[in-house]
């Protein structure tokens, strides 16, 4: 039954890789995820990202955002250098080494965090931000390593951690490898807490997997930024495995914010002041 077979598709000059297809956030131009206004980009930018007609929060680069946020001039990089490996010589439908090289070399990252020393508001903070875009802010053994020097630092130079998370969870390339990360991260906390200063976790969209069930949960104060997806499984797996629908909003911030689940929501043009606060109170 050949006729049933999916005719070949001639492929055109024109068409590009799904990898580097442009997406709708690229260009002079941005479309809005929420409301599809057209918004120039470099007003987008200026707005810190967040659509000037709805107020949704788009995704931030971490290293536009550490530059906001932190005081000008104060943020001291560390541990750049490290770069994951690949200890199970991994491959799926791409070679995770393959993998790594080709995400390196897109995004000038070495691996998912950027991690380092700054001050908000004078107070200095032992800080660290997600990629995201660096296969989906996942937690591997470079990642797990460098968010626990976050809270090592912290604890060595007696000031304040504050971790700003966005990712999909472990990274499954690297198995068991990547899940040990879970503990050796908590167990970098549970030192840091000997000592009296604060960490501040700030949750963005999405937070989930493995970097959702360890160190970002376990903050003294936990922040999210509006409508971010933060949860251990997503919503559709969830509803999948007890076949029921689940609550409107559910693990949207907004739900958990109602739920005790964190202690507050706040507008990405507020959270360097707010910040500030917590800090000069905690910190």
């Amino acid at each position: 039954m050949a006729w049933f077979s999916k005719k070949p598709r001639i492929s055109t000059e024109a068409e590009q890789p799904s990898e580097s297809r442009p997406s709708r956030m690229e260009g002079l131009w941005a479309k809005c995820e929420s409301c599809d206004e057209i918004i120039y980009r470099q007003d987008l930018e200026k707005n810190w990202m967040v659509c000037p007609h709805c107020e949704h929060h788009h995704a931030w680069p971490a290293r536009a955002r550490l530059a906001g946020l932190l005081d000008p001039d104060s943020f001291e990089e560390f541990d750049k250098e490290l770069e994951p490996q690949d200890p199970l010589g991994f491959s799926d439908s791409k070679k995770y080494k393959d993998r790594l090289k080709s995400t390196r070399k897109n995004l000038g990252e070495n691996d998912a965090f950027i991690s380092g020393v700054g001050r908000i508001e004078g107070h200095q903070v032992s800080v660290g931000a997600f990629v995201f875009e660096f296969m989906g802010g996942s937690m591997g053994s470079v990642v797990g390593e460098k968010v626990a020097r976050v809270f090592e630092r912290a604890h060595d130079l007696k000031c304040s951690a504050l971790v700003f998370s966005a990712s999909g969870g472990a990274r499954m390339q690297e198995g068991i490898f990547s899940l040990m990360q879970m503990a050796k991260t908590s167990a970098a906390i549970a030192r840091f807490r000997t000592g009296t200063r604060p960490y501040i976790s700030v949750l963005l969209n999405p937070t989930t997997g493995g970097v959702a069930a360890s160190f970002s949960w376990l903050g003294d104060v936990i922040l999210a930024e509006p409508k971010a997806l933060i949860g251990f499984a997503g919503p559709r797996v969830i509803e999948q495995t007890i076949r029921q629908k689940l609550p409107e909003g559910f693990q949207r911030s907004e739900f958990l914010l109602d739920h005790g689940m964190i202690d507050s929501i706040v507008h990405r043009k507020e959270l360097r002041t707010k910040l500030g606060q917590i800090l000069g109170l905690l910190g």
